[in-house]
């Protein structure tokens, strides 16, 4: 996170805290920043899991382009390498 999304999370946290009459901004600002990194963790995840699909559609396209009877045991090596 840069200074100026964490001087946004603080100044949103204070509203929120004058908003529900609270005293104690860091809870807002605390929640505030748990979503950033979740979200932010999140992103990354679906990447990699993203890249993963693609990866794995790639070697699929490969091996089917072996002759069919070297198909099933192609696969079945692939999974013995995971």
């Amino acid at each position: 996170m840069t200074q100026d999304e964490i001087d946004t999370m603080w100044q949103q946290a204070m509203y929120q805290s004058i908003k529900k009459n609270e005293m104690f901004t860091r809870y807002q600002f605390a929640n505030l920043v748990a979503a950033k990194a979740f979200q932010n963790g999140y992103e990354k995840g679906i990447a990699g899991f993203n890249e993963a699909v693609s990866l794995e559609r790639e070697a699929c396209a490969k091996l089917a382009a072996t002759p069919v009877g070297t198909i099933a045991a192609a696969i079945r090596a692939r999974g013995e390498q995971a």
